[in-house]
Order: C-alpha cells, then structure tokens, then sequence
C-alpha cells in the first residue's frame, strides 16, 4: 500500500509541474498591459513629434511616420475592440 501511494505522490508531482504555466511565459492581464502602454507611448510619441513639426524642430518626413505609426495603432484598437463587441454579442445570443 505505501508504493502505491508514493508512487501516486510521484506521478502527481510530475503532472503538477507540466500543467504550471512556463517560465518566461506572461499572463493575458500582463499582455494587454503592456499592448495599451505601446499604444500610449505611440500615441505621445506622434504628439511629440507633431509638436517637434510646429516649432521646426522636426522634418516633414518623420511627421509623416510619426502620424502613420499613430494611424495604424489606433485602427488596430478599433479592430480589437469590434471584434470584441462582436464576440461579446454573439455570446449573448447563445441559447441558455
């Protein structure tokens, strides 16, 4: 009886470990903050370079980047947020 239940306490043991999350790996809370503090810092980033552009402090090329890069994250926030919408919906019209 006692090999059975260390033999138990092994194997459970092992499968403790391969169910635990990887080290290195993040979390989807730590993933989605960090994707809003990019999208933050591209945001200032395009205001900083949008005022840099007013006073002459910044070339008329790196505006153009700069607005682009700002364009680009604020399409791919509406994107994610409709397909969340829409997930959202089409939860809501699941049969209970």
């Amino acid at each position: 009886m006692d090999l059975n239940t260390s033999f138990a306490a092994r194997t459970y043991e092992l499968a403790r470990h391969a169910t635990s999350p990887a080290q290195g790996t993040q979390t989807p809370e730590a993933g989605f903050a960090k994707s809003a503090a990019s999208f933050a810092e591209t945001l200032a980033e395009g205001e900083n370079v949008a005022k840099a552009a007013l006073t002459g402090a910044a070339d008329p090329h790196s505006l153009v980047e700069a607005l682009a890069s700002s364009q680009l994250a604020v399409d791919t926030v509406v994107t994610v947020r409709d397909r969340v919408v829409e997930a959202y919906q089409e939860i809501l019209r699941m049969p209970v």
